[in-house]
């Protein structure tokens, strides 16, 4: 999609005329399937690396398109946030050191693209989910200003006409409600492909299903969104409600969503995969680039098949089925769109070659798997692994087993003999194999920034471990060293640089809140027993409407605790935005002689800072 110029699907002839090119290009397939015209050897690999480009303090920027074409390179291209963009690799054929090479191909563009990005006060981070990310950086006027998104956008509202209501529950909870598609710029991936032969195409899609859930449990890096420790890897639920375009109170008639993992396993030929998307999701973009597929044949000319591949970009399976034009002759490909960006550039090519492995080495006995395992288990694998990662029970073979003996016992080997017999160079299979055999044994990223963030918070805001995880994310991320090997970390040796700090560096988020019309014999009991000296007072429409102190209750004493909160309660207040320095916080209060600032957006309160929090 990225490639085509593309326009809302509205009237009812643009609509006409999309579905006969679509029908023209599923019936184009078939004959090419049918004909052997679909390449079969040699077979190609190929990855996306997707990153964020941050502020030099480590905090998402929105100079994507500015640090792009600073960088002028083809292999580089922009992603919907103003803070991501990505990286395509060259195809190469699979063998000897493909790995290898792919490997050092990323490693030069991503230091290319670090180069030019410090020229623009800049930095790369490749993470799943960019630690430092809040609020504000999902909203519109963070979206890269390409017509495709924008069209994207209101395509997906339009069809889904209402909001998008995320709600996800891990060990803390996340809910909110949306106006945009920009949650999807939160999701930073490395996207691998791999060319499947046609005539065992169907076979190959189920058996990628099936090892879904072990491969993810090994390779989850995505537990913190918005400060909220959430699933091992919340990409997975972030991204199937941030692309949802079923209405909530519909939801339980339509069965799946955009970005799903799948409702069976898939039966027929690869034209009746496609079938299937197109019945269950209606299209929503149309491009004036398309061809005749049956004329171009007929010519013998490979077609494009651009109006299926526009519908298959607005079709978010996280094992995707892809068709391309390579060298003049067509091929498929199998997309494993799960894998998360980073911690660091060895673990994705480890994670690759891992899936890769699987992917070729699928013994006898995994042959025709749908025959042999229940669908339902492996989309409960999957989705299993995303929330637990490594803590996951499986289901395998009628049997349950943790990930650890699943992989080392089973999985390892499988993905060893598939490498060997693509003749893969041993020193890479060794090599790459060995890192996902040291990261069962020890810690995946998920796990390593969660223990991380749980000991930083015990001398650190939570704003300030967030800013710290990322940093030292950054500084490892190209080295050798990969995350099993990586351990708690001392937050003063890590982050050393000169920013001035906000008043959201200090603030103090878990608060106590009572309400205007409770009880005051309560809430200064409630002072009493949490030794607190500040209350932020709310109304019901939970707006901050006033301060209740201990120097309000020493003046009241002993009498009139019959009276509710406001009636005591200090009104006329002087607040703070969390984005002022915290220097100009410090200096108001010392002007007006106070201890306690609220800070607030609007009338929303979003923390407290005090004199002991300077």
């Amino acid at each position: 999609m990225g490639h085509l110029d593309v326009k809302q699907l509205k009237s009812p002839k643009d609509k006409a005329l999309y579905i006969h090119h679509l029908v023209k290009d599923l019936e184009a397939l078939d004959i090419m399937l049918k004909r052997g015209l679909i390449e079969k050897e040699p077979i190609r690999i190929g990855a996306e690396q997707e990153f964020c480009v941050t502020q030099k303090d480590f905090f998402p920027n929105n100079n994507s398109i500015e640090v792009l074409e600073a960088i002028n390179d083809d292999h580089f291209t922009t992603e919907i946030g103003k803070y991501n963009l990505e990286i395509n690799s060259d195809p190469l054929e699979l063998r000897d050191n493909c790995f290898s090479q792919l490997h050092l191909q990323f490693k030069k563009l991503l230091e290319k693209g670090l180069e030019v990005a410090k020229t623009k006060d800049s930095k790369i981070v490749l993470t799943g989910i960019l630690p430092t990310l809040r609020l504000k950086h999902i909203k519109d006027d963070y979206m890269t200003d390409k017509a495709r998104y924008h069209v994207l956008n209101n395509a997906l509202k339009s069809s889904r006409r209402e909001d998008f209501n995320i709600h996800i529950k891990g060990v803390d909870e996340l809910n909110l409600i949306h106006d945009c598609v920009m949650l999807e710029a939160c999701n930073t991936s490395f996207q691998t492909h791999l060319q499947i032969n046609p005539d065992e195409f169907v076979d190959k899609y189920n058996w990628a299903q099936a090892i879904s859930g072990p491969v993810l449990s090994s390779c989850v890096n995505s537990p913190i969104l918005f400060g909220r420790e959430l699933w091992a890897e919340t990409r997975i639920a972030l991204f199937t409600q941030s692309i949802d375009t079923r209405r909530n109170s519909f939801i339980h008639n339509e069965k799946q969503s955009r970005v799903s993992f799948g409702a069976d396993w898939e039966k027929g030929t690869v034209t009746d995969i496609f079938r299937d998307h197109i019945s269950r999701f209606r299209s929503l973009l149309t491009s004036d680039e398309h061809d005749d597929s049956l004329e171009k044949l007929e010519k013998g000319e490979i077609p494009k098949l651009r109006a299926l591949q526009l519908h298959n970009g607005t079709v978010y399976k996280w094992n995707r089925v892809c068709y391309g034009v390579g060298g003049g002759k067509p091929h498929l490909r199998i997309e494993c769109r799960y894998i998360p960006s980073g911690p660091t550039l060895t673990d994705e090519i480890a994670n690759m070659v891992f899936w890769v492995g699987l992917m070729l080495g699928q013994p006898e006995k995994y042959k025709k798997i749908q025959e042999k395992m229940d669908f339902k288990d492996v989309k409960n694998n999957f989705f299993k692994a995303a929330r637990n990662g490594m803590e996951t029970q499986f289901k395998w073979n009628n049997q349950l087993i943790s990930p650890k003996a699943l992989i080392i016992e089973e999985f390892l080997p499988i993905a060893e003999k598939g490498l060997t017999k693509a003749n893969i160079d041993k020193a890479d299979i060794d090599k790459y194999l060995s890192i996902i055999r040291k990261r069962v044994n020890s810690n995946n990223g998920s796990q390593w920034m969660v223990e991380n963030y749980r000991n930083l918070q015990k001398t650190k805001t939570n704003f300030e471990a967030l800013q710290n995880i990322s940093a030292y994310m950054y500084k490892h991320q190209l080295k050798d060293k990969t995350v099993d090997e990586w351990e708690l970390f001392n937050p003063d040796e890590n982050l050393k640089i000169d920013v001035s700090r906000i008043v959201k560096h200090n603030m103090n988020t878990k608060m106590l809140l009572v309400d205007q019309k409770d009880s005051l014999e309560l809430v200064s009991n409630i002072m009493k027993w949490k030794n607190i000296h500040h209350l932020p007072v709310i109304n019901k429409e939970k707006e901050l409407t006033g301060l209740l102190t201990w120097t309000d209750l020493i003046k009241l004493g002993d009498k009139d605790l019959h009276l509710c909160v406001k009636d005591v309660m200090t009104k006329n207040l002087i607040t703070i935005s969390q984005e002022a320095p915290l220097e100009e916080a410090e200096k108001i209060m010392k002007a007006h002689k106070i201890n306690c600032l609220p800070v607030v957006r609007n009338k929303e309160l979003l923390g407290i800072l005090t004199t002991s929090d300077l």
